[in-house]
């Protein structure tokens, strides 16, 4: 029955190795974890089981691309698959739900952020699934490489949803995260199947150079063969433009891609660079994922990647039709304190815990919250305030009942007495409720769902049913904002000073364990090992040669990164700096002294909200240390300003 439909839907005959497993539990009615190396088929792990599951195979998966581009496969073979995105109109997306509602669609593709809207909760708890899907499962486990909040709570809604089963995908995992993520699914070690992750066709170099050689350096790998489809890595947009043009200059086509391009500029680019129009893209790590194109013949970092998991993530998407492919790093360390920098500017400051705490103190029974208003106020990035309140969770404190959209509002479509007439006795006297507790500014009406329960004792959820139904039905267009999560506050017991410590500790223990994967990075591009061993060896492959024999240590060269010299920083200067962002600090409404930490993330270029709201951009000082160590910077502010330093 499986090798029918692979070889009548997918044109395949057999399935590799460790599909055939992963597939067959999932069938057999278990949970499973595949850990297979980027580009060895772990889509086909839930798309062929989807075909044979009785009810919806509801997909999460962490980008747009990655989505649209494994629609279009599922699309080309027949199978009735959809998302639901931000890029859809209304009527695509009540085409989508209309069809899953229908029992027509087999694969729903999702982001976990969907699953945070109330209508989409209320549509989708509706549907009858069979299989639960997490793409990129790695992110759910704070000791993976690229951890998202939000994914803590999959457990949660397969739970609610009242979901079988689950199948668990991801390609960089590690011995601590696979452990994480069998526990939060209660997957047994015999349905985590991991494959080897050596792959005989990725020649690996490291290149030794200093940061003015990487230009030529450059040249010279892509002059060999011009035309070979290439990816480029960079840390930064801006050095995504300059190298791009440099190349152009030099005679070599080049297409920077990066975050700060219009969403149609960046499908178009990777359109052309799938259809072999653009050879040689120069992107930050917002391009790749969801790349499937089997022929590139080259990926080059021109900085430092992220950590290992970025690294085999970025390399595994060259050589995927088995020939070989060549992988180099123009390597130094002088992007290290910029990786760093990202690092440090996820560590909230102690005091700006403890507002948190205090606030959630003040309430009983239940705290209702808006993530970019507190992030505003405590000075906290929106990711890293996600999880402090997951720490809180765990501790405890709180616990999450649901969020909803504060704000509704909707324009008419058809006429008022029209939609009023579908309807009779009570259900057109709360239709009319409705439009009388919403009042008119120009187009948008607003739902005020306070006087409709004052007036009419209107139940929230069933007017947020309401006018979802009539947008369904076209008679008005529907628009949601500033969403609000609302917990439970429970055990408020612990000293708020204790608390304090023991989050911020958290917060330390996670900053030091992502300093320490920067650094066993910087190990690994200098071991005198074989690199392909060690990097097999670093995901649980042991069955990788100890050498390979196409890698620049196998040649025979072990390279040493040449680490920059660091300038004096004069200290009238940096008084000068940090005055002009204090000044715009105590002109602002905040009225808490800045942090040594604040200063030093001023200094180092790290964005936070604080910053943000005061345009620190434009200041002198802004981003002007961001090639020292973080650290380094956080004495001289210490020192400058007769700050204790709390680190």
């Amino acid at each position: 029955m499986i090798e029918d439909t692979l070889k009548q839907v997918f044109g395949f005959d057999t399935l590799r190795e460790g599909q055939r497993q992963v597939v067959e539990t999932i069938l057999s009615g278990q949970s499973s974890a595949a850990i297979f190396p980027t580009g060895s088929g772990k889509s086909l792990c839930y798309q062929l089981p989807a075909l044979h599951l009785p009810h919806l195979t509801l997909v999460i998966s962490p980008l747009l691309a990655l989505m649209k581009d494994q629609l279009a496969f599922l699309q080309s073979k027949g199978i009735a698959a959809a998302s639901i995105d931000s890029s859809q109109d209304r009527q695509q997306t009540q085409h989508v739900m209309q069809s899953v509602r229908n029992g027509e669609t087999k694969i729903l593709m999702i982001s976990v952020e969907r699953l945070k809207n109330e209508r989409f909760r209320h549509f989708i708890a509706q549907v009858p699934i069979s299989l639960l899907v997490i793409d990129e499962a790695h992110c759910m486990s704070e000791w993976g490489h690229n951890f998202r909040p939000d994914y803590l709570k999959l457990p949660h809604y397969k739970q609610q949803l009242n979901i079988p089963q689950v199948l668990l995908l991801t390609a960089t995992a590690t011995p601590n995260v696979i452990r994480d993520m069998q526990g939060k699914f209660s997957i047994s070690a015999d349905n985590t199947v991991v494959t080897g992750f050596y792959r005989s066709n990725l020649d690996l170099t490291i290149s030794p150079c200093q940061e003015h050689e990487k230009a030529e350096a450059l040249h010279r790998v892509l002059a060999q063969d011009p035309l070979a489809p290439s990816i480029i890595y960079v840390t930064l947009q801006q050095t995504a433009e300059q190298v791009a043009k440099q190349l152009n200059q030099q005679g070599l086509l080049a297409t920077a891609y990066h975050a700060g391009l219009k969403n149609e500029q960046r499908d178009d680019i990777q359109q052309r660079f799938m259809s072999g129009q653009i050879h040689c893209i120069v992107a930050t790590i917002a391009f790749g994922m969801g790349v499937d194109k089997s022929n590139i013949r080259r990926v080059v970092h021109y900085d430092l990647p992220k950590s290992i998991e970025n690294y085999s993530q970025e390399i595994g998407r060259a050589g995927r039709d088995g020939h070989m492919s060549h992988c180099t790093l123009l390597a130094n360390q002088t992007g290290l304190h910029v990786l760093e920098n990202f690092v440090y500017g996820d560590t909230p400051d102690k005091e700006a815990i403890q507002s948190v705490i205090e606030e959630i103190y003040q309430h009983t029974g239940q705290w209702e919250v808006m993530l970019t208003r507190l992030s505003r106020e405590s000075n906290i990035r929106q990711l890293p305030l996600k999880t402090l309140l997951v720490y809180l969770e765990l501790a405890a404190v709180i616990e999450p009942k649901y969020s909803y959209f504060a704000d509704y509002r909707f324009k008419f479509v058809a006429t008022q007495q029209h939609i009023e007439e579908q309807f009779s006795g009570e259900r057109r006297q709360f239709v009319e409720a409705i439009f009388a507790c919403s009042p008119k500014a120009r187009t948008w009406c607003q739902v005020d769902f306070e006087v409709l329960w004052m007036h009419s004792q209107a139940d929230r959820q069933r007017v947020v049913a309401a006018i979802d139904y009539f947008h369904e039905q076209g008679w008005i267009e529907l628009e949601s904002k500033q969403i609000t999560d609302v917990f439970g506050v429970c055990d408020t017991s612990k000293p708020v000073q204790q608390l304090t410590e023991e989050l911020f500790q958290l917060f330390r223990n996670k900053e030091n364990a992502e300093i320490n994967r920067l650094h066993e990075m910087l190990s690994f591009f200098q071991t005198e090992h074989c690199l392909s061993h060690r990097l097999a060896s670093y995901f649980s492959d042991n069955n990788a040669p100890s050498q390979c024999g196409h890698c620049s240590v196998c040649r025979g060269s072990i390279a040493t990164l040449p680490s920059s010299s660091q300038l004096e920083i004069d200290d009238q200067l940096l008084q000068q700096w940090l005055n002009e962002f204090r000044t715009a600090s105590t002109k602002s409404s905040d009225t808490q002294p800045l942090s040594p930490e604040a200063l030093a993330r001023f200094l180092c270029g790290i964005t936070t909200p604080l910053s943000t709201k005061l345009k620190a951009r434009s200041m002198s000082g802004f981003a002007k240390l961001e090639q020292h160590p973080f650290s380094t910077v956080l004495e001289a502010v210490k020192s400058v300003s007769g700050i204790e330093n709390q680190r």
